[in-house]
């Protein structure tokens, strides 16, 4: 299996469900490389069809993987070398496509409850099961992933509704979906 993770910077929502493109917070990239590399996660895609966000990124990800930061923390460089840049969902899938071979399976991450929505434990098995089918996780930034990407997905996974919160950043949101789908203990 492979896995990979795409941040969705556009399309996603705002707060009155307007179909919007969200400026990067350069911690997101830092934290979720990081996230990425701790897990075992082939490629890191943050998504913006924004150019000036892309420079943005270009030159966060170039101090850390050629420049004076990849000397001075060798294994930032290690974490921040996982991440490309794409305009949309589509170059992405396309890219790993071409290196794989196939098509990855998109699975896509919601705060809110869809009815084809699958539990961790159940995504994890068929993960794991999948041999050497890629697969990537969605994670949308904003107020989440607009209703037809989730749609459009392969699969839905259910949202994280601890103690009835489920307002999350999406770095904690994907450490805790990561932990859940690659960990070693499955709930």
């Amino acid at each position: 299996m492979t896995i990979h993770i795409a941040l969705i910077h556009y399309p996603v929502y705002d707060r009155q469900e307007k179909v919007i493109a969200t400026a990067l917070t350069t911690i997101d990239i830092h934290d979720l490389a990081r996230l990425a590399r701790t897990y075992g996660v082939d490629r890191f895609y943050v998504v913006t069809p924004l150019r000036s966000q892309q420079e943005l990124a270009r030159r966060l990800i170039d101090h850390w993987v050629t420049g004076w930061g990849a000397r001075y923390n060798p294994t930032r460089k290690e974490a921040l070398s996982l991440v490309r840049m794409a305009d949309d969902l589509e170059e992405v899938l396309t890219g790993i496509e071409q290196e794989e071979g196939r098509r990855a399976k998109t699975v896509a991450t919601a705060a809110r409850r869809y009815a084809k929505a699958h539990p961790y434990g159940e995504m994890a098995e068929l993960i794991r099961k999948s041999g050497d089918e890629p697969y990537l996780i969605l994670f949308g930034t904003g107020w989440g992933l607009t209703r037809e990407m989730v749609e459009k997905s392969n699969y839905v996974l259910e949202p994280i509704e601890e103690k009835g919160y489920n307002h999350l950043s999406v770095r904690t949101a994907a450490g805790i979906i990561l932990d859940r789908l690659l960990g070693g203990e499955v709930r």
